[in-house]
């Protein structure tokens, strides 16, 4: 497995998000088979696994924590604190709390769930607008000190508000959407991390499953899948993007690959500091997706995509109205 740095921290080249395991794409998995899924991608080389109190809530973590609890010093895991859950009962009461007490909280609670002594990067989830960036890095900052945080992140927040907690505390790595499905990043982001030298964890880097083809106006999702909420993947929607697949199907063939693996191949070439999530909870979607590591996209071919992508205007906003105003803050 290759690897990769994101700021000083050296992770494989494709990490692991765990969300779907546990939330959000339909009642969560058997557990056993997701603990030995786990297991077998560390396996494979991987090395940065990803979760968040909120993928539950709480569960996820309990699930990755168990799973990792044997190879513990072999593998970075990254969690998250910042939406306002009751600590207590897991019950969400709305909104955002990134308050200090309740990272440091948050962060206690963590470390339980994960069974570990330390949480080697802790993401604030979403920027919290009633508490100062300051306040946050500084929180941070002290758990670094006591030892139970190893580096500091953020999740979809602005330039402005990185740069601000960058001069606190050193952000490590910064988490938001990037893929060939939304490529909002490009304008603003990657050059300030770049600046910066901050790395880059795109999330949904297969566009929550639309860019492997197996996805169109036809399927139907679980009632509790987010995707049932999600402008871009209403039926009309998905029939509009499809054009986009159809295009990343050819350069697929010619390759010898899939789409996925085209996807995540034309992000890892993006820059040597973007270090992809995939998540998925079969065992041959993983090898499939750990196959990109292999595959080259040549100038050429990286030319070729942007040619199609300017052709194509992707329908329907990433998020729903409520979720998009949480982010790029």
């Amino acid at each position: 497995m290759q690897k990769r740095k994101i700021g000083t921290l050296e992770v494989s080249a494709l990490g692991l998000g765990c969300m779907s395991m546990s939330a959000l794409y339909g009642p969560p998995a058997d557990k056993d088979a997701m603990i030995k899924l786990i297991r077998f991608a560390h396996a494979q080389g991987v090395t940065l696994f990803d979760t968040a109190e909120s993928y539950g809530p709480f569960i996820n973590e309990e699930l990755v924590g168990e799973a990792l609890a044997p190879i513990r010093d072999n593998v970075v895991i990254t969690t998250k604190f910042g939406f306002d859950i009751d600590l207590a009962t897991g019950e969400r009461r709305g909104g955002t709390n990134s308050r200090p007490e309740h990272i440091k909280a948050v962060a206690e609670a963590c470390l339980k769930r994960l069974k570990t002594d330390r949480i080697d990067l802790f993401y604030q989830h979403r920027v919290d607008p009633a508490v100062p960036i300051e306040d946050v890095a500084g929180a941070v900052k002290d758990l670094i000190t006591e030892g139970k945080v190893k580096h500091f992140g953020l999740s979809e927040a602005g330039v402005g508000t990185i740069r601000r907690a960058h001069a606190v505390q050193p952000v490590t790595a910064v988490q938001s959407e990037y893929s060939l499905f939304w490529r909002g990043p490009e304008a603003e982001l990657l050059p300030a991390l770049e600046e910066l030298g901050i790395g880059f964890v795109p999330f949904s880097p297969l566009g929550a499953g639309f860019l492997t083809g197996k996805i169109d106006e036809n399927t139907k999702f679980d009632p509790t899948d987010f995707r049932n909420n999600v402008p871009r993947f209403t039926p009309e929607a998905r029939k509009a993007n499809f054009a986009l697949v159809d295009a990343i199907k050819v350069i697929a063939e010619n390759k010898r690959s899939t789409p996925a693996q085209v996807a995540l191949t034309w992000l890892l070439a993006q820059k040597p500091w973007i270090v992809p999530i995939p998540g998925t909870t079969k065992q041959h979607r993983l090898e499939e997706n750990l196959g990109s590591i292999g595959l080259e996209l040549t100038s050429a071919d990286r030319a070729e995509i942007d040619a199609v992508l300017a052709k194509i205007e992707i329908v329907g906003d990433r998020l729903p109205e409520a979720a998009m105003k949480m982010t790029g803050r």
